[in-house]
């Protein structure tokens, strides 16, 4: 029997005149690139992001940066896990051709000054709740794709207002990159894969899938039109029911603006954020 191929090996590229100079070479074989911006310790939703790459381009480069900017001062920086070794390995089991692996002294040099910031759609959801989360992932993914200049970056949908701010500021400041959403990857008994979720214990492992279930339900409601209003209402009582809190928003939005809506008329999504024990678990699902 033949065994199986050994996984490929994947290039680490550890500062910008590298990457280009990887990416330029690729470009002049006639390749094209996609770039997979993450902070490491990855999962299978990770991965399928890799696998959508692998389907839109040639070459694939995963970028791993714990980036320090979208952390709050009282939110887990220091304990976010960082397993370098085995995101390599999974990289390399999945055919990725390239890890970036800035460290902060590549991403920001001294004296720099410069953010990036999108308003009206960080100032709703997140946005209140994490001052200046936004601004730091709009600048650390301007960064990222202005150093690779990649033919499309993938982002997932379970971060949908991350999404949301991140095509803004790319059409906004004319980057020239298509930004791609790929749909959420899920247990099967419906939570939503997260890095974070590592934090649960087995008790609030138990309970976690009822955030998705809460959004389920939700949608079902007001997807006729339905004030969202009682539905809401509901939903929030469920959570806290199961154990979570503080819940710090279940809320309908419009899909695009991400505007709160009072009834559904059009693409809309149901999005929540609410802690179970010390761990904070977001997530949406589209009406």
């Amino acid at each position: 029997m033949t065994p199986p191929p050994s996984p490929s090996a994947v290039l680490r590229l550890g500062d910008v005149a590298a990457l280009r100079a990887q990416v330029r070479a690729w470009r002049n074989a006639g390749e094209t690139v996609a770039l997979v911006p993450t902070m490491g310790a990855l999962h299978e939703g990770h991965l399928a992001l890799v696998r959508q790459a692998q389907a839109r381009c040639r070459r694939v480069v995963v970028s791993i940066f714990v980036n320090p900017t979208q952390f709050g001062p009282n939110e887990d920086f220091s304990r976010y896990p960082r397993v370098l070794e085995d995101d390599i390995a999974l990289l390399a089991e999945t055919g990725a051709d390239a890890a970036y692996l800035p460290d902060v002294a590549t991403m920001y040099p001294p004296g720099f000054a410069t953010t990036v910031t999108v308003e009206g759609l960080t100032d709703v959801l997140c946005g209140p709740v994490r001052p200046g989360h936004f601004a730091g992932v709009a600048t650390v993914v301007t960064k990222l794709l202005l150093q690779a200049l990649p033919d499309v970056a993938l982002f997932g949908e379970k971060d949908f207002q991350q999404l949301q701010v991140i095509r803004r500021a790319a059409r906004d400041l004319d980057v020239p990159v298509a930004i791609e959403g790929v749909p959420t990857v899920r247990e099967a008994d419906g939570l939503a894969l997260s890095s974070r979720n590592r934090y649960l214990s087995d008790e609030e492992r138990r309970a976690a899938p009822t955030i998705h279930a809460v959004l389920q339900r939700v949608a079902a409601a007001v997807r006729g039109g339905a004030a969202t209003a009682p539905a809401l209402a509901e939903g929030r009582a469920a959570l806290e029911a199961a154990g979570f809190g503080p819940v710090q928003y279940l809320s309908v939005n419009d899909a695009e603006s991400l505007a709160p809506l009072d009834r559904v008329a059009g693409p809309a999504r149901v999005l929540v954020a609410a802690y179970l024990g010390r761990t904070r678990l977001i997530d949406n699902v589209a009406v």
